[in-house]
């Protein structure tokens, strides 16, 4: 069965083509991305009516490259699937209606996929796929949460973010710091030349005793720690992007490491932007070993947003008899829609 995945939830369109084979994991035959980077980063950030447009333009010359390299005709698709949520409403549609349109045009059916879960199952993508179960560090975009995860479909929800998320105090504190859209990954490129324990700046909820997180008020001390120092910041800014970037790895890591404890569970997968960061990865992986646990993670093409997840995740479904792809071409968006209502 071939499925083809089309997401379009913020600032990129990806288009990709999995097959799903008689035993184990599906294989991801070809896939294109387009970001609009270059294109937000005018503005400071993402904007919607430009991003929805822009995924018009690139849709269909993405999935016509998607089905070249892979050497498939449209008419042997078998499902269209595409992101039906989270994300933004306006950017979300141009997937759906494509998709739908595809699928109607064809005469195959289509499937609506959970971008988190996308994100979630995206590790599958990779030469060492994880086992289930396992427990699941989720940090894409505005959302950071732990999971427990004991097959597709099976998502317990374990500890969240009550305000903002570990992607966003990245990229709020980079904005502090006069860092250039997207801040995120230029505030870990700096942080590379910078001291971690310069500054010392709070690990909110990190002794709470649940596994909730909470990062505004980092974001919050990153702003007083830059108004203190005033014209030295320039200066010092290498050290307090390290400090910052150091206190919220330290968050994540041990929050993640009292979910293996309260689970019992031996394995952990992380997945999202985040999932990409140096430090996390150095930091969890130690942490880890000392304790005989097994980490996963996407490949790096792989961490931030992309159409083999979606493909991956709707072909996951399908394979386990979760959900079925439906004939129904009549769509809706979800832009807001918590991965526990799945």
């Amino acid at each position: 069965m071939k499925v083809l995945g089309i997401e379009s939830s913020c600032d990129e369109t990806g288009v990709a083509l999995v097959e799903t084979r008689a035993a184990g994991v599906p294989v991801l035959l070809a896939q294109a991305l387009h970001t609009q980077i270059v294109m937000h980063q005018a503005y400071g950030g993402v904007v919607p009516e430009l991003a929805s447009r822009d995924h018009i333009r690139r849709v269909l010359p993405l999935a016509e490259q998607v089905l070249e390299r892979a050497g498939v005709a449209k008419a042997e698709l078998d499902v269209i699937a595409y992101t039906r949520g989270p994300g933004l409403a306006g950017a979300l549609l141009v997937g759906s209606g494509v998709a739908c349109a595809l699928g109607a045009a064809l005469g195959k059916p289509v499937l609506g996929v959970h971008h988190l879960e996308g994100h979630l199952l995206s590790p599958f993508l990779s030469a060492d796929p994880p086992e289930f179960p396992f427990i699941a560090l989720l940090v894409s975009g505005g959302h950071t949460q732990l999971m427990r995860v004991d097959g597709v479909g099976r998502y317990e929800l374990l500890g969240e973010t009550i305000d903002d998320a570990a992607g966003e105090a990245f990229d709020k504190s980079a904005k502090l710091l006069g860092l250039p859209y997207p801040g995120g990954p230029g505030l870990s490129r700096l942080a590379e030349s910078g001291d971690p324990a310069a500054f010392k700046l709070p690990r909110p909820l990190l002794h709470s005793g649940d596994l909730d997180f909470s990062f505004a008020g980092l974001k919050t001390a990153v702003l007083t720690q830059a108004k203190k120092l005033g014209d030295e910041l320039e200066a010092r800014k290498a050290d307090l992007a390290a400090s910052t970037q150091a206190a919220i790895v330290d968050v994540l890591v041990k929050k993640s490491l009292a979910a293996l404890d309260r689970s019992g569970l031996r394995r952990i997968v992380v997945a999202g932007g985040v999932g990409a960061n140096r430090l996390l990865r150095s930091e969890l992986n130690a942490a880890c070993a000392k304790r005989g646990v097994r980490v996963h993670y996407p490949e790096l093409d792989f961490c931030t947003d992309n159409g083999a997840m979606i493909a991956m995740a709707a072909a996951m479904r399908l394979q386990a008899n979760v959900q079925a792809a439906t004939a129904v071409y009549a769509f809706d968006v979800k832009p807001r829609w918590p991965l526990a209502e799945l």
